[in-house]
């Protein structure tokens, strides 16, 4: 079991992961090995969460989730296997829990009047200096 939050763990059966050859600087081991390790979650299909949390998972992470709702992790830090699995999963878990986190309601704010008459100002100012960088065309010649 994946420890997600207090409330919420996912069974090790729902994932899936695949390995292939990285990529990068290695040298021979790098093109003979596979240790880049994708791991798969099926957000659709999971029993471990609920409809509302498929929402917002599906909403707060969809540039990593793929039509048919598939969550993809991929993890090419190491040279090994093993412990590309153990990041990928650890940073699945991260992404599920930033994804589940209720957001504070944003405050509006207003801004005061003394910026406002900043910027206001701020623009006159600018408007004179161009008004007076155009040439004077007397009439008187």
């Amino acid at each position: 079991m994946i420890q997600i939050t207090d409330n919420l763990s996912i069974a090790e059966d729902e994932l899936k992961f695949s390995a292939t050859r990285s990529s990068g600087p290695g040298g021979q081991h790098v093109n003979k090995v596979n240790t880049r390790i994708t791991l798969w979650f099926d957000v659709g299909q999971s029993s471990s969460l609920s409809p509302e949390q498929k929402n917002r998972i599906m909403s707060r992470l969809k540039t990593r989730i793929s039509k048919d709702k598939r969550l993809r992790v991929i993890s090419q830090r190491h040279r090994s296997q093993i412990a590309n699995r153990e990041a990928a999963i650890e940073r699945f878990a991260q992404l599920l829990k930033e994804a589940l986190t209720e957001l504070p309601p944003r405050k509006k704010t207003k801004v005061s009047k003394n910026a406002n008459q900043r910027r206001i100002d701020g623009k006159k100012h600018h408007s004179m200096i161009k008004k007076h960088r155009t040439k004077i065309i007397s009439g008187e010649d």
